[in-house]
Formats: structure tokens, sequence, C-alpha cells
């Protein structure tokens, strides 16, 4: 007779498995930040990843088990998010780890006894997998478990043996899938099917370590890393059909459709997906500014700042005219405080970064969002399937519209763009601004200070404007000022005002043609 899973908060679920692995001896550990120790990632993307040094034996655990609720974020399937069912950039991983403790056997025990006596999850329902050539945890779940050889699946390297990146601690894992369809039998079982299956624990065997040249090489401990997701947990128990409606990120789609008006159970699936971008990206953004990180151009920051962008551009798309980011960051804070007690310290720090970003880039949706509609109509008209190089350079260099965005926008367009074109015209860029150093006259200088002293400073309102009428203050021909030139003459000239960016701090200066 078959139990019935339990219909859990994910609150709830969070504090069942931690305090479970409690009770057996873990240690409860509060989730690293989100800016990572590892020089080799930008974001914790991992529950193991904190411990990473211990399983590379440069450093000694505390404690010999410990018991995580991990704060994650991935963006390399960025795409996928509010597509899939599943696909999320901020997530939560609940982990119980050994550091040279128990193994795979008690490994095993214990996960298939949360899943089925603490969740309720029943028998017949969960699959599992293991590595091709782990015959030791096939042996397990078969003859110590009692699970049935045909829910057993051996996967090959690609699904079964974990990487935490390019090098580092490694090793076969063996997953837990939860059937929705059992009634469909054990014949043909095919886990890439995920509107049958979804795999909701992974249980690590850390046996290896991974060098740049790919050589395996035995840990000096053979350690247990294993990752719950909490989002796929609350899909199973709450019984909704995917991780968006769970109560960890449902409350912040329905303030967002709230704000556009919208009903999202009658909505469109295009406006269900970018309600879900929304509910996904802004946990993100919300737990990465609460762990100081701030909005930029590169590195961590720059994911930080296009996640923020993907927010307000969705809520256009959905009919959100105005700012509305910090009323959805709002919810989130709220549905995190109890288990991130620092996301409401920093409430006011998360507010003012976004509001900055967000007005910011509506200036920048207002001026590129027509020219590039005006390009792929015309791509259309035309019957090209590729937005050349050159336009999409345009509308970085003249409009500040991000590359990726106007690829995922002709993306939504059946178009795609030049990337290669596009790399050369920035190459072309950095190129005059090399040469613009190898060129300008300087002698002219000494003529430029004397008339600052006598003019006022020109005023720079490129922040704000990309068009401006302005004054010519003064015109100089051959370092000499003059009331008039030629024409065809090279002359330099001072404005009142400008939004010409000079070159400065790294960034080439605006050049004209």
């Amino acid at each position: 007779m078959s139990s019935n899973p339990q219909n859990l908060s994910g609150s709830e679920i969070r504090q069942k498995f931690l305090d479970f692995f409690a009770q057996h001896g873990h240690q409860i550990l509060p989730s690293a930040s989100l800016v990572p120790e590892d020089p080799t990632v930008l974001l914790t993307i991992a529950g193991m990843l904190p411990f990473k040094p211990i399983f590379l034996g440069q450093r000694t655990p505390e404690f010999k088990r410990a018991t995580t609720s991990q704060k994650c974020i991935r963006t390399n399937d960025i795409e996928n998010v509010g597509v899939t069912k599943r696909h999320h950039t901020f997530f939560e991983m609940l982990g119980n780890f050994s550091f040279g403790d128990y193994f795979k056997e008690q490994a095993i025990a214990w996960g298939w006894e949360i899943s089925t006596q603490v969740f309720n999850l029943p028998k017949e329902r969960l699959v599992v997998s293991v590595f091709e050539d782990d015959d030791e945890a096939f042996a397990i779940w078969r003859d110590k478990i009692g699970v049935t050889e045909k829910r057993i699946q051996r996967m090959g390297k690609k699904d079964n043996f974990w990487e935490s990146g390019a090098t580092g601690p490694c090793g076969p894992c063996s997953e837990i899938y939860y059937d929705f369809h059992p009634e469909l039998g054990d014949e043909n079982i095919d886990l890439e099917d995920d509107t049958r299956f979804i795999e909701f624990y992974n249980l690590v065997f850390m046996q290896y370590n991974k060098d740049i040249e790919g050589n395996l090489t035995p840990l000096a401990n053979q350690n247990i890393d294993t990752g719950l997701g909490l989002e796929r947990m609350a899909q199973i128990l709450q019984q909704v059909p995917n991780n968006y409606e769970t109560d960890l990120i449902f409350p912040i789609i329905q303030t967002t459709a709230n704000i556009a008006g919208i009903d999202y159970v009658k909505a469109d699936e295009k406006t269900k997906i970018s309600l879900k971008v929304i509910g996904d990206h802004i946990r993100a953004v919300v737990h990465m500014i609460a762990d100081e990180i701030r909005a930029s151009n590169t590195g961590r920051g720059y994911i930080l700042r296009r996640l923020i962008r993907r927010v307000v551009r969705h809520g256009r798309l959905i009919g959100i005219s105005g700012e509305f980011t910090t009323q959805v960051a709002e919810t989130a804070i709220l549905l995190s405080e109890s288990a991130y007690p620092g996301v409401r310290k920093r409430e006011n720090a998360i507010k003012a970064e976004l509001q900055r970003e967000e007005t910011n880039f509506l200036k920048t949706l207002e001026r590129g969002e027509k020219l590039l509609e005006d390009i792929i109509n015309k791509a259309k008209q035309e019957n090209q399937t590729t937005i050349s190089g050159i336009d999409v350079f345009k509308l970085y260099d003249t409009y500040g519209f991000p590359q990726e965005l106007t690829a995922e926008i002709a993306t939504e367009n059946g178009l795609n763009i030049d990337e290669a074109g596009f790399a050369a015209e920035m190459e072309k860029q950095k190129q005059m601004g090399r040469d613009a150093h190898e060129t300008i006259d300087l002698t002219v200088q000494g003529s430029i200070d004397k008339l600052a002293a006598q003019i006022t400073v020109t005023d720079f309102v490129g922040y704000t404007e990309a068009i401006a009428s302005t004054k010519v203050e003064a015109i100089l021909v051959n370092g000499v000022a003059e009331e008039e030139a030629e024409v065809g003459t090279e002359i330099q000239i001072l404005l009142e005002k400008t939004p010409f960016y000079a070159e400065s701090g790294g960034q080439i200066g605006d050049r004209g043609y």
C-alpha cells in the first residue's frame, strides 16, 4: 500500500531536511555567500562549492558531517528559464556531506529514508540511476534497498559522473527520480522524459580530483556530496505543474501579474514565460545584492546587470511601462527573510541598486527598441534570417543596447545575429582608439588651456541624452582660435554641452563619421 506525499511548504521542506540530518550527526551550517572563495568560478554554483578545499584535502574540516541549504546561481541555461518547468538561475540546494566518514551505502540508505519516510514519497514512484561502471552502487540499490533492476538505470558519464568545474573534486553519482506516471510501467524507462520524471536528489560519491589535463587522482579520503533541489521537491509535494507555481516563487509571479493587471491563470504562454522569468530572476538579484554584488560591466557584476535588465524587459513585454522592480523585490524579500535574514538587513541597498539600474536601462530601451524594431521589420521584408553585425554594433555603440539583448529579441522574431560581424566592428572601434593614441596632435593643448580660462566647462549630458542641441563656443584651426573656417578645413571645436563621451577610465571615447 503506497503512502501519500506530504503537502509541505518550501520552508517546511528545508527545515525537515536539515533536522533529519542533524539527528544523524550532521552539523547544520549556514549558507555560504554567493560570492565564492574559489577563484575559478564567479558565483556559488553548487552546495559543495564551499567545501571544495576540504574535498581536496587543503583544509581540515571542523566536522565529519555537515548539512546545509545553499543559495546557488547558474546562468549557463538562462535562455531556458521560464520556458521549461525546472530551469532557474537562482535555486536552493539542500545537501548532506561526509568528509572521510560514511560513504556509498550509508548515503544511499539515508537518501532513500528521507525520500520515503520523511517526505512520504511512494516507493513505486521512485526510479534511480547509477554511473554505468558503478556496480557497487547498483548492488546497494538492488540488494540493500530493494529497488527492482528495471528501476535502476545505468547512465553514461554525461549524466552520472559529477564534476564541479574544469578541475576539482569529482566522482560517480546516483540520482533519485520521481515518476509522475508509474502506470506506464517499467519497460523502456526514459529518464530524459521530463513530462514523466523529475530528478530531485543527487548523491555524489566524491572519489577523485580532476586536474587541468583531465587526469583523475584518488582523493585522500572518500567523501559524500549530495544535493536535493528545494524547488523540485516543492513541486512534487505541492503537486503543482512546475517549480514556478510553488510557494517559493509563485507569490513573486502573482505580485508582478497584479502590477501588470494580468490574470495568470488566463494568460497566454508567452505572458506566463515573462512572468516566470521575472519570478526567477528577481530572487537571484535580491540575493546577489544582499551578498554585496554591485551591477557593473564585468564579472559577476555584469551577470547581475544582465539579470536586472531581463526583468525590466520582460516587464515591458507584459505591459508594465513604469518602474516596478522594487515592488517585486519586496515580495522576494518577504519570502526569503526567515531563512536568510541578510536580505532584510540589506533591503535599502537592494532597492537602491534595482532602482538605479532600472531607471538607466529604461532609457536605453526607449532609445534602442524602435531602431531594433525597424531593423527586424526590414530583415523580414527582405526575407533575411540574420541581423548584420553592423546593425548590432550600432545598437550597442550608439544606444547602449547589449548584444545579448539584441540576440534574444532577434531569436523571438525568428532571426539570428551576425556575431562574427559584431566582433569585427568591436575590433575596428578598438583599433580606432589605438590609432587615436598614435595620431592625435597634442600641440593644440596649450591653446585649449587658454580658452578654458575664458569659457565655461563643457557640460557632459551623455548619461541621460544621446542627442543634444548645443552652441559652438570656440573654433580651433591648427591650434589657433578663429572666428570661422573654410569648408574642408580640419578643425577642433569646443561645445557648450555634449553627449559625447571623452576617452577616460579605460573606455574609448565617442567618435563621429
